[in-house]
C-alpha cells in the first residue's frame, strides 16, 4: 500500500508544549535586571533620605515602596511559572497604566519644572513668603531658603511689604508666620513692613487668606516659595484671583529634588482635583 493511502486508526491526544526562547521568561531578562538595579537605587535613596535629610513628612517612604514593587516585577518576569500563572489580559492591562501613569508623570513634572527658575520684577506691592515647617531650633532649610530670597527682595524694594503666611502644625512650637517674623527683624526688615496670617494649613489657604490683607485685583504680587513648589503655589494664585502675581523661586537640597518632584506631582494631582487650580 502507498503512503499516501494510509490513514490513522485513532487521533493522537497528546498535546506538546513548547518552550519560549529569546527574551522570554526564566532565560537573560535585561528588563528584570533593569527593574532590580532600579529597586536598589530607590531602596538606597529612601534609607539615604531617612538618616541623613531632615523632613517634617515621611513622604520619603514612597521611595522604599517604589524599591519593593520594582523588585517584585523583577522577580515576577524571571519566574517562569509565576509570569505565566498571570493572564495575558492582565499583562497587558498593567504594563498599559504603568505607561499611562508615567506618561501623566513626566507631563506634570515638566510643568513643575518650567516654574524652576521663576523670577520677578521689581517694585512689587507685597511679597507673600509662603510657610513651611518651623523646627525648636528655627526655620526648617526649605524655610529657611524661602526667607533668605525674600530679605534679598525686600532690601532691594524698600517701598514693598511681606505678608508671612503659615500656622501651626502639630509638630511646631510656634506658628510659621510667629517664627518668619522674626526671623525677618532679626535681618532687619522694619517690622512696619510685616504683616502675619497665622491661620492657614496647606497651600491653598496661605493664598486665601494672604489674599484677604491685600487687594487681590489691584496690587502686584510676588510669591515667594522653593522652585519644586513654584507652578502649584501660581496656579494656585490665579485661581484665587491674584490679578497681578509673579514668581519668586527659592532653592533646595539638591539631593532631595527627586523626592520633592515626585511628591509636589501629588500635590498637583490632589490640587486639581480639588479644584483648585
Amino acid at each position: 500500500m502507498k503512503r499516501n493511502h494510509l490513514i490513522p486508526r485513532e487521533k493522537s491526544k497528546k498535546v506538546i508544549y513548547l518552550d519560549p526562547r529569546g527574551r522570554g521568561v526564566g532565560e537573560k531578562h535585561y528588563g528584570a535586571r533593569a527593574l532590580y538595579v532600579l529597586a536598589v537605587l530607590c531602596l538606597l535613596y529612601c534609607v539615604g533620605i531617612g538618616l541623613f535629610v531632615a523632613f517634617g513628612s515621611y513622604f520619603f517612604l514612597v521611595w522604599g515602596v517604589i524599591g519593593a514593587f520594582c523588585a517584585a516585577w523583577a522577580w515576577v518576569l524571571t519566574r517562569r511559572t509565576v509570569y505565566y500563572w498571570i493572564p495575558r489580559w492582565l499583562h497587558i492591562t498593567f504594563r498599559s497604566l504603568v505607561m499611562a501613569g508615567m506618561v501623566l508623570l513626566l507631563i506634570i513634572e515638566g510643568m513643575i519644572v518650567s516654574q524652576f527658575h521663576a523670577t520677578a520684577q521689581e517694585g512689587a506691592d507685597y511679597v507673600i513668603i509662603l510657610g513651611a515647617q518651623w523646627k525648636t531650633s528655627g526655620p526648617s532649610y526649605v524655610l529657611q531658603k524661602r526667607l533668605d530670597k525674600a530679605i534679598e527682595y525686600l532690601n532691594a524694594n524698600p517701598e514693598t511689604k511681606v505678608i508671612v503666611s503659615g500656622g501651626q502644625g502639630y509638630n511646631e512650637p510656634i506658628s510659621e508666620a510667629e517664627g518668619m517674623q522674626g526671623y525677618l527683624e532679626t535681618a532687619g526688615i522694619d517690622p512696619e513692613r510685616i504683616l502675619m496670617e497665622d491661620a492657614s494649613t496647606n497651600t491653598t489657604q496661605n493664598l486665601i487668606f494672604s489674599g484677604e490683607l491685600l487687594d487681590k485685583s489691584e496690587d502686584s504680587v510676588v510669591v515667594i516659595t522653593n522652585n519644586f513648589h513654584m507652578f502649584r503655589a501660581l496656579a494656585i494664585a490665579r485661581k484665587q484671583g491674584y490679578a497681578h502675581v509673579e514668581g519668586l523661586s527659592a532653592g533646595t537640597y539638591p539631593v532631595t529634588v527627586p523626592n520633592n518632584l515626585l511628591r509636589e506631582a501629588f500635590g498637583v494631582v490632589k490640587d486639581f482635583m480639588a479644584n483648585h487650580l
